[in-house]
């Protein structure tokens, strides 16, 4: 998936600095934050999105590393909000899969 913007942040070809890395994931600052904290936890190997997932290993390594971004931003105490937007009518912008983290703040219910 060449034109796909996160397998370029994941190969490095496109520079945005990890804050934590797993065997199956990385996590990186999101370019336009909605709330306070907020990272991506992308999978390294392209997956459209979580309706294609087939295999545990990938998303299970995607939420632990969401966990443990969480924790290494101090957001045990208080919460934290991960969302997996999937498709275009769950507000997908990028089609690849990704776990938004997101914390630092109230969260409220609907999200908005």
């Amino acid at each position: 998936m060449t034109a796909c913007l996160f397998c370029k942040i994941v190969a490095g070809e496109i520079p945005s600095p990890r804050l934590a890395e797993s065997e199956h994931a990385i996590a990186i600052r999101d370019i336009s934050p909605q709330a306070p904290f907020h990272a991506l936890v992308l999978p390294k190997r392209h997956v459209n999105s979580l309706a294609l997932v087939t295999e545990g290993a990938v998303i299970g390594d995607v939420m632990m590393l969401a966990a443990q971004v969480a924790r290494e931003a101090g957001l045990d105490d208080g919460g934290y909000r991960v969302v997996l937007n999937t498709g275009d009518d769950g507000g997908q912008s990028v089609h690849h899969l990704h776990a938004h983290v997101l914390g630092g703040r109230r969260m409220g219910w609907p999200p908005g």
